[in-house]
C-alpha cells in the first residue's frame, strides 16, 4: 500500500509546506541491499573501557572506517556508545553527552546503538539503576533522531564480551538496513554463541526454512527474504489460498504445502513434507494469524476460539512435535510473528491480543527447551505494517496509526521479514527467548 503523504513531504515543494506547517516529515528509510555499505557513513565507537577499545578493533575488520573521535562537521553514519562497564548513574553524563554533541553530524538513515548490560543482572543498586538508566536514555533519544536515523541497544548478560560473536551479530544487524523500521529497542546477548556468517548477504545458505501463512502479506515477504539469504523453502497456507501459495512456491523456487494448521497431524506433515523435499528441518517460521474483531461484549465463542486456535494453539502443538523429532537438531531455530497489540492492546482486540501476548510467553517459556538442543526462538512484534489488510482501516485511523511513532510513517513487511532472518540465522544464536518490536517506535516507554 503506497503512502502518499510521506512520498509528497520527501523532497522539493511538499518538504516545504510540511516544514512551514509544522507537520509530519518523514523520508524514506535506508533499507537493505546486497552488496550496499553497513552504515552511510563512518562508524563512531565512544566509550573509554577496554570494551569500547576492543570493538573498534574488531570493526576494523568488517572493511567499516571506524572513528574513536569524531572529526569536526563530518557525516557520520552511526554512533556506538560502549557503556559495559558502567557502575553508577553519576556516570552516564560525559560519555552520552559526547555522545549528544555528535548527533548534529549523524546522516541520514544513521544509526545509534548502545551497548550495556542487563540490569536485572547486577549485584547492586546503583550497578542497576546506571544499566537501566541507559535503557531510558536510549528510547528517548530514538524519539529525538530525525531523517530516518534510529536508536537501538544491546544488552549484555554478565560474562559476555562486548567482542562477542553474538555482540557482533546483533550490533551488525542494528548498523544495516535490515534493521530500517526497528527503533528504541532493545536485544539482550546471552551466550558467546552466534557469529558472522561466511557471506553476509546469504547468511541462511544450507538451512530449510518453513513458513506459515506464506501465501501472501507478511508471509510472503518472509519467504521472499528468506529465500534471498540462501535458505531452501516450505511454504505453508490453507487450501483456500492454494492459487497464491503455489505462486508463491513457484517464485522462491520453493515447495508449497496446503495444511490448515490447527489439525492435530500439522506438525508430523510439515516435518514430513522438508525431510522428504529438502532432506532436513532447520527454521520453523510461524507466521500465519487471523483476527476476528469485536468489542468484548459483542464477542462470540467461535471467534474468540478460532483466533486463539490458529494463533497460539497451533504453534503449541506444532513446537511440541518440533522439539520431539530427530530431523530439528541441527541448531534449530523457531521465529514466531507476535504483535504490538499483545503488548498495549487494542481496541476491539481482547481475542487477538490475548493470542499474540501468548506467543510472547511461549517463547520466553520455550527458550530453555529449545537452549539444550542448541537452538533458539525468538518473536518480532510488528507495529503498524502496510499491508492489504490496515488498507481496509478507515483513512483517518491509518493516517493516525502511521505517524504516531518515531519514525512518522508504516513499516513495510519487508522490514518484518528482516528481522525474521536475523532472527532465524545461526548468527542470532546468543538470542533466546527475546521479543523484537518492528514498530517504529510506536508504544509510549517501549
Amino acid at each position: 500500500m503506497t503512502d502518499r503523504y510521506t512520498q509528497f513531504v520527501d523532497h522539493g515543494i511538499g518538504r516545504d509546506i510540511a516544514k512551514r506547517l509544522g507537520l509530519p516529515q518523514p523520508v524514506a528509510l535506508r533499507r537493505y541491499q546486497p552488496g550496499e555499505p553497513l552504515a552511510p557513513g563512518p562508524v563512531l565507537i565512544q566509550g573509554t573501557g577496554p570494551g569500547a577499545d576492543a570493538l573498534a578493533r574488531e570493526l576494523l575488520g568488517w572493511n567499516v572506517d571506524v572513528r574513536r573521535h569524531a572529526e569536526p562537521k563530518e557525516k557520520l553514519g552511526a554512533v556506538v556508545l560502549v557503556l559495559d562497564d558502567v557502575a553508577h548513574p553519576s556516570e552516564l553524563g560525559r560519555p552520552v553527552l559526547a555522545m549528544g554533541a555528535s548527533l548534529r553530524d549523524l546522516a541520514a538513515g544513521g544509526r545509534i546503538v548502545t551497548i550495556s548490560r542487563t540490569a536485572s543482572s547486577a549485584e547492586s543498586p546503583a550497578v542497576a539503576a546506571a544499566r537501566q538508566g541507559v535503557e531510558g536514555m536510549l528510547r528517548s533519544l530514538a524519539r529525538e533522531l530525525r531523517a530516518g536515523a534510529t536508536g537501538n541497544g544491546l544488552l549484555l548478560r554478565d560474562g559476555v564480551e562486548t567482542t562477542s560473536p553474538g555482540v557482533l551479530a546483533a550490533l551488525r544487524f542494528f548498523l544495516s538496513g535490515r534493521s530500517a523500521f526497528v527503533d528504541g529497542q532493545f536485544l539482550t546477548i546471552s551466550t558467546d554463541d552466534g557469529g558472522l556468517p561466511g557471506n553476509p548477504d546469504r547468511p541462511l545458505d544450507g538451512r530449510v526454512a518453513v513458513v506459515t501463512g506464506a501465501a501472501r502479506g507478511i508471509g510472503a515477504a518472509i519467504a521472499r527474504v528468506l529465500r534471498r539469504d540462501g535458505a531452501k523453502l516450505v511454504l505453508v497456507d490453507v487450501p483456500a489460498s492454494g492459487d497464491h501459495l503455489a505462486a508463491m512456491a513457484n517464485e522462491v523456487h520453493g515447495t508449497a504445502l496446503q495444511l490448515d494448521i490447527t489439525s492435530q497431524d500439522a506438525g508430523e506433515r510439515i516435518i514430513r513434507h522438508a525431510v522428504e523435499r529438502h532432506g532436513r528441518l532447520d527454521i520453523m517460521v510461524h507466521n500465519a494469524g487471523i483476527t476476528r474483531d469485536k468489542l468484548l461484549a459483542n464477542m462470540d465463542g467461535a471467534k474468540w476460539d478460532s483466533v486463539i486456535a490458529v494463533n497460539i494453539s497451533a504453534q503449541l502443538a506444532i513446537n511440541e512435535v518440533l522439539l520431539q523429532s530427530d530431523h530439528f537438531r541441527e541448531s534449530p531455530r523457531i521465529v514466531s510473528v507476535a504483535s504490538t497489540s499483545g503488548i498495549a492492546g487494542n481496541r476491539g482486540q481482547t481475542n487477538y491480543s490475548a493470542s499474540k501476548a501468548g506467543v510472547m510467553g511461549m517463547v520466553r517459556a520455550s527458550a530453555p527447551q529449545l537452549q539444550k538442543i542448541g537452538g533458539g526462538i525468538n518473536a518480532v512484534a510488528p507495529g503498524f505494517i502496510e499491508t492489504d489488510m490496515t488498507a481496509r482501516i478507515p483513512f483517518a485511523t491509518r493516517e493516525m496509526a502511521r505517524r504516531l511513532n518515531s519514525l512518522q510513517q508504516g513499516g513495510q513487511p519487508v522490514d518484518v521479514a528482516e528481522a525474521i532472518s536475523f532472527l532465524a540465522s545461526n548468527a542470532a544464536a546468543g538470542i533466546n527467548g527475546e521479543v523484537l518490536r518492528v514498530c517504529g517506535q510506536n508504544l509510549v516507554g517501549a
